[in-house]
């Protein structure tokens, strides 16, 4: 009959669009990578906390080659900071983990592995999201508040899992793109710089395990120069959880209104920082 013919055509298309609304709610949530939305309307998600203070953050640990060295330039620095690890890598370095958080320093979850979540997967990503908060819990013997997912992508797998596991997401306002093989430590600045106001989270890596190798040491080097910058520009330098970010509830256009209000932080000679003129394409995040 007609009208079951037309039934089941109704019924047909449904079926088909099933696969796009899927992928839609998975990688929709994705599109907060692009960071001028992200700052003007998720600014909790992105980071922005108390207009005196800059949240410092590393991704990728830890590593034994590397970390070292900047948990011994931070205490010179008398900065702490927040260290997003990569779950896997914690049993391996127990005691690396152990000193992050003796330090004074917060732990956060990058991921159970460093990968792309191209493909829906809610739970192995809520099952590799609790073994990650279990790991950094037993190393740190403090439950991890904070999530950032590598690279970036917070997919809809991503975020249903961090709710799951009593985790908050924070991206970043700026970063140093410090994972490229042509990176310097004047590079790295410049770019933070470019990008920083009062308020924001930077992101840096303290590892190569998933960047050009060696490329950590233009970060180490820039670190000292980049706190110096934000002190002399009034700025206090520490964890997102000294941070002040704005719970998740609160306006977007409070929290825009935050970030647009703030001047970039300058280089601590008092030179301009490149780019603050805008036009900066994103690049990609580790």
């Amino acid at each position: 009959m007609p009208d079951e013919a037309h039934r089941g055509r109704l019924l047909a298309k449904a079926a088909a669009a099933v696969p796009a609304l899927v992928a839609a709610a998975h990688l929709g949530p994705a599109g907060t990578w692009l960071p001028g939305p992200r700052r003007a309307l998720l600014p909790a998600l992105a980071g922005t906390g108390a207009p005196e203070h800059v949240a410092l953050t590393f991704d990728d640990g830890p590593d034994p080659r590397s970390t070292p060295a900047f948990l011994a330039v931070l205490d010179e620095l008398a900065v702490r900071a927040t260290f997003f690890v990569v779950g896997e890598q914690l049993p391996g370095h127990r005691r690396l983990g152990q000193d992050i958080a003796r330090r004074g320093h917060e732990l956060a979850v990058h991921g159970w592995t460093h990968n792309r979540p191209w493909r829906p997967a809610p739970r192995r990503e809520t099952r590799g999201l609790a073994r990650a908060v279990q790991a950094v819990a037993e190393v740190s013997g403090t439950a991890p508040v904070w999530y950032r997912p590598p690279y970036g992508i917070l997919t809809g797998d991503r975020l249903l899992a961090a709710r799951r596991t009593g985790l908050r997401p924070v991206l970043w306002t700026a970063w140093g793109r410090d994972w490229t093989a042509d990176a310097t430590a004047e590079s790295v600045a410049a770019t933070v710089l470019a990008d920083l106001r009062g308020g924001g989270t930077v992101l840096l890596h303290d590892t190569d395990r998933h960047a050009a190798r060696g490329c950590w040491q233009a970060t180490l080097a820039a670190l000292p120069g980049l706190v110096r910058a934000c002190r002399a520009a009034g700025l206090t330098v520490g964890p997102l959880g000294e941070h002040g970010v704005p719970n998740p509830v609160r306006t977007a256009d409070a929290g825009a209104a935050d970030v647009n209000a703030a001047r970039p932080v300058a280089p601590a000679d008092g030179r301009r920082p490149p780019g603050t003129d805008g036009g900066r394409a994103p690049r990609r995040p580790r």
